[in-house]
């Protein structure tokens, strides 16, 4: 299932992401894509606050992953500086385990993403205007979709 959101505002991407946060279920995968500035983390602190995370949501660019604790544990990966390694780093458990996964740049982890996905693609437009791409595969991210949209 695809589908093509424009964004108009930031107060707009974070509403959206609160809504990903009220829905998501338990053992979800979230990839986002899009260039430096986009928004992926933005959308991510977004997500964290609909799952009633209350502390601040940073970006992983250094640690690879955070954890956070709310309704449901997040885990919030960007896996930029993974690129070209194919190394086993325990991260499996927690894409597939019993939380939201959110991955940036998961193109260098291709090989670690399950089959059931909702795949989101950031391009900024001009000023506060953005261009989401939604690309649900399976049915528990073909459900979210619905649900946020």
């Amino acid at each position: 299932m695809n589908t093509v959101l424009k964004i108009s505002s930031l107060q707009d991407t974070r509403a959206l992401g609160i809504k990903i946060g009220e829905k998501v279920q338990e053992g979800t995968v979230i990839t986002l894509s899009g260039d430096l500035g986009a928004g992926k983390t933005t959308l991510t602190q977004s997500i964290a606050k609909g799952l009633g995370i209350t502390k601040t949501v940073s970006s992983p660019t250094f640690t690879i992953c955070k954890i956070y604790h709310g309704r449901l544990p997040l885990y919030h990966f960007d896996a930029y500086r993974l690129e070209g390694s194919e190394e086993d780093l325990g991260f499996e458990e927690m894409i597939e385990g019993d939380g939201l996964a959110v991955i940036e740049w998961p193109q260098y982890i291709d090989y670690m993403i399950p089959e059931d996905v909702l795949n989101i693609s950031i391009r900024l437009t001009k000023d506060e205007e953005r261009e989401m791409s939604f690309t649900a595969h399976g049915e528990k991210s073909i459900q979210l979709l619905k649900e946020i949209l």
